[in-house]
């Protein structure tokens, strides 16, 4: 099952992974009424309570793998709220039942201050990297609309090559498939990456507030 990661953070330099929880919904939610986020991302505006409902599926389901993009800078694990230090988040869909060794990845820089800043390619490096070592995916998949060209770019610029275009969805489908040496780069990349335990990193925050 997908709860894999509902304890695990990871932290990058620029960017640190968390479990979606309910705590994050209602500024998830906000981004989500943003036309052009629901351009991007291809999905339809929801109700809060629909959002709430969704969030609770992907944390059940065990096809999806999600997490939160935080400001490491902005969230020093105590003082801030996760909720003020959103930056947007990452996805890994294992979509094809007869190749568990597929992964379909999404990300989404929310926060438009932090497009075009490193936060995007961390964070897909790093769920990749979770991708390889947890969850045995060997290929990467993304589906991306024709027109987000920043997102294209950067896929490329991680190796990924274009496999195929659907002009009617206006989609283009990139492909990486990880052989040893892309591993070994893989895990370079991410070798400053620390692996925390959500629970432990909350706490502080917790006991501060009692």
């Amino acid at each position: 099952a997908m709860k894999i990661n509902q304890n695990t953070v990871l932290q990058g330099k620029r960017v640190t992974l968390v479990p979606y929880t309910s705590a994050h919904v209602p500024r998830y939610h906000e981004w989500m009424q943003s036309e052009e986020l629901q351009r991007l991302t291809a999905s339809e505006p929801l109700s809060l309570e629909q959002e709430y409902e969704m969030q609770r599926s992907w944390r059940e389901d065990t096809d999806k793998c999600t997490f939160i993009l935080l400001d490491t800078e902005r969230w020093p694990g105590q003082a801030r709220a996760d909720e003020d230090c959103m930056v947007g988040d990452v996805n890994l869909f294992l979509t094809d039942a007869e190749d568990p060794t597929l992964g379909e990845i999404e990300i989404m820089i929310a926060e438009p201050s932090y497009r075009g800043r490193g936060f995007g390619k961390e964070a897909t490096l790093m769920m990749m990297s979770y991708g390889v070592r947890n969850l045995g995916i060997t290929k990467f998949e993304a589906k991306i609309g024709q027109e987000n060209e920043a997102s294209i770019h950067m896929f490329k610029k991680l190796h990924f090559k274009e496999v195929a275009v659907n002009s009617v969805f206006g989609e283009v489908t990139l492909r990486l498939d990880v052989s040893d040496q892309e591993k070994r780069w893989l895990l370079e990349q991410t070798n400053h990456v620390e692996e925390k335990s959500y629970v432990e990193v909350k706490l502080p925050a917790a006991v501060l507030e009692t």
